[in-house]
């Protein structure tokens, strides 16, 4: 689906199959003399397949289109390989370029990194072997290494009659960029901000207390003049300042059921997690698929290491298995 949104300015529905987020926004820009595409859809021949059939109807020239990569999930960067050509600058945020480019730990020895971690959060071997066959980030991410122009804070994106500066947000992954045109007062946010769901917020090992990064960082965004949001996912939103107030509140009751559930004592991330509420349709934790009991691990994680950082929580470690439990007991003391 295409749809007009400015001139010049057009979002492409990418279809996302079996996944609940359902399709990505991607976003194209005309310019005089080239293109800009932003998010691509993940390597899946039912996302190319979409992607080709819209920017043949907009008469897209691959030749002459660069990109913008708001995160390195594989639904917003999966494509690029199939779409750059050797004329095109794929702009991605440097923190970002170094993970994907490989410059530090290889992927395999970061997937044994992960796996090992969250086995020692609790997460059973079987299933989480599982969880990581069939996770689409694994699955579904690039197949050629691309090059990429790498972008700081305060860089900016020219294109046609839109200045974009580009504004860190790291929270949702370790250095997701988001793009603001002051003058148009238009943001294009990627999943740092999203209509009717949660970004996930997830442990990385490449960021530190990632809740807390993601909370300062919509803050960041909170008070620039903004009339129309153009997220990662799902409808535009046009109030950027009520739905950062929701979000902040979303994470606030999930902090708050992590205390709740360190009430009865010791616990696991993964016996932590049955306690949080999720929006997924399952009656119960024992239901989840693994991949998203892989997803609200990590979120779970995310939260205990704000808790942990705020002074909450205490972490112990016991015979391979990491253990935590509550500083005190009387108030969740959470102001943010």
């Amino acid at each position: 689906m295409i749809e007009k949104i400015f001139d010049d300015l057009y979002r492409l529905e990418i279809p996302l199959p079996r996944s609940p987020l359902k399709a990505l926004n991607s976003y194209l820009i005309r310019g005089e003399d080239r293109f800009l595409i932003i998010d691509t859809g993940m390597n899946r021949e039912t996302c190319l397949k979409a992607m080709r059939s819209c920017l043949q109807e907009l008469n897209v020239d691959l030749n002459k289109t660069d990109f913008f990569i708001t995160h390195l999930h594989a639904d917003h960067l999966g494509l690029i390989g199939h779409l750059a050509t050797d004329t095109s600058k794929v702009y991605f945020s440097r923190a970002e370029a170094r993970v994907i480019s490989g410059n530090e730990k290889p992927s395999a020895e970061r997937r044994a990194e992960g796996m090992k971690f969250y086995i020692a959060c609790g997460f059973p071997e079987e299933e989480l072997k599982t969880a990581v066959e069939n996770h689409p980030g694994f699955r579904y991410s690039p197949q050629r290494k691309v090059d990429f122009t790498q972008l700081q804070e305060g860089d900016t994106i020219t294109i046609g009659g839109y200045a974009f500066s580009c504004i860190d947000t790291p929270g949702h992954s370790p250095g997701h960029m988001c793009l603001y045109e002051p003058r148009k007062k238009l943001f294009i946010s990627g999943d740092h901000i999203l209509i009717d769901i949660t970004p996930n917020i997830t442990n990385w090992a490449d960021l530190d207390n990632s809740l807390k990064s993601y909370l300062t960082n919509l803050m960041k965004v909170y008070d620039l003049e903004i009339d129309l949001v153009l997220p990662g996912h799902r409808n535009l939103i046009r109030d950027h300042r009520k739905r950062i107030d929701e979000l902040q509140e979303h994470h606030r009751d999930r902090l708050a059921e992590v205390l709740v559930a360190l009430k009865e004592g010791e616990k696991t991330a993964w016996q932590i997690a049955p306690h949080i509420t999720w929006d997924i349709d399952f009656r119960s934790w024992e239901d989840f698929p693994p991949v998203q009991k892989w997803f609200a691990l990590g979120e779970t994680l995310a939260h205990i290491d704000y808790l942990k950082a705020e002074g909450k929580i205490n972490k112990r470690e016991e015979k391979g298995r990491f253990l935590f439990s509550l500083v005190k007991l009387s108030g969740t003391g959470l102001a943010f």
